[in-house]
């Protein structure tokens, strides 16, 4: 266990420094100045202000480089005191080190956790040592220390844990779309084989015939070859796909009729769908069906559900939209399991897919995918 803890990795894509970081370095040195200006049993009142003031920076890096920025911290704060004949700084504001043992355990990796422990401990017992503390008050300090340890690292495992959660979503969604395209390619290799049978029956007394079956079968394996690139890059896993039949655009107008109770749903289709290619059309379905599945779920009082798809040149465009209540709680909701597979399949085509608020009311979800859904 001491291994794995010593091996393990910093957490991935730390937030990087913003106007909030800045914002709060700015406070905290406000209230340092404030404190030493106001307070009147301040031991050491300069040298307090100043060591507190130079350490709050520190925090502007407590997420990309937290072993230097706690080893600064306790160092400092048990260095000083050997210069200031037995006194010690002493600011409220110093509380804001409690940030930096957080930082610590939420984004160091294993080792810097561990050697940012043996470089805070004897500093915090030195700290308690020197000051004149009864043992309840020592034993309250102590607490909330490894309280501040305790919030970083379950944070930190939360965090794991819900990006394998996501993981296995994007895993499932990768697996399903590998399943659409197996029954593409099954269907057009058996295209081909029809079209080569017909062209071997007519070969002797139409030429031509076995002519046009070639330019057929050329044309069928070209799109068969592309769809297996593509279900080769988005399947992770050698499982047996399930033969399930797949799903088209033609298949939305079954929505429309889908809904006995609830919000109705009005289907529209705009543009030449006749050529779409069948991965496309497939996850323009799926993303529509998981759309119109969560506005019923979730649209409070909406009372009607729009489908409308448009095609061009070289691409497909989805919108999903209801009339449900503004205030809907998918608004500040993290997103769910089931837009993330849409985002993740549409994605893998060379799409985009988004999800918010409509312009006027409701939630709208809007796809855009290339018309040959090249997956990547």
């Amino acid at each position: 266990m001491l291994r794995s803890v010593w091996n393990e990795p910093p957490p991935p894509s730390p937030p990087a420094r913003g106007r909030r970081d800045w914002a709060l370095v700015g406070v905290l040195v406000s209230l340092a100045l404030l404190e030493g200006a106001v307070r009147p049993d301040m031991p050491w009142r300069a040298v307090s202000v100043i060591v507190t003031v130079g350490l709050v920076p520190t925090l502007l890096w407590r997420r990309t480089r937290p072993l230097l920025m706690v080893a600064i911290a306790f160092t400092t704060s048990s260095v000083v005191p050997l210069f200031m004949d037995g006194g010690r700084p002493d600011a409220y504001t110093m509380v804001f080190v409690l940030i930096l043992v957080y930082s610590l355990f939420r984004w160091g990796s294993g080792r810097e956790v561990v050697i940012g422990l043996a470089v805070m401990l004897p500093g915090v017992h030195f700290s308690l040592a020197g000051a004149p503390l009864a043992p309840a008050d020592a034993v309250g300090a102590f607490a909330v220390f490894f309280s501040a340890m305790a919030l970083g690292g379950a944070l930190r495992y939360r965090a794991r844990a819900r990006m394998r959660e996501l993981d296995q979503v994007k895993l499932l969604e990768r697996e399903q779309l590998a399943r659409d395209l197996h029954d593409i390619v099954a269907h057009h290799v058996s295209a081909m084989a029809i079209r080569a049978q017909a062209g071997l029956a007519t070969a002797v007394t139409r030429p031509e015939a076995a002519t046009d079956a070639l330019r057929v079968i050329e044309a069928e394996a070209t799109r068969t070859l592309a769809e297996m690139r593509a279900m080769v890059r988005v399947l992770r896993r050698n499982e047996p796909a399930e033969l399930a039949p797949s799903r088209h655009i033609s298949d939305l107008r079954q929505l429309a009729g889908s809904a006995r109770v609830g919000p109705s749903v009005d289907v529209r289709l705009a543009g030449d769908l006749d050529d779409l290619s069948p991965s496309v059309g497939a996850a323009i379905y799926r993303i529509a069906q998981e759309s119109i599945t969560n506005a019923r779920r979730h649209a409070r009082h909406a009372t009607r559900i729009e489908v409308l798809v448009a095609a061009d040149d070289t691409s497909v465009r989805l919108r999903v939209s209801d009339d449900g209540d503004t205030a809907s709680p998918r608004q500040v909701a993290a997103p769910g399991y089931g837009l993330l597979g849409m985002i993740e399949r549409a994605d893998l085509l060379g799409g985009t897919c988004e999800a918010g608020p409509g312009p006027e009311r409701g939630w709208t979800v809007t796809a855009v995918l290339p018309r040959v859904g090249a997956a990547t």
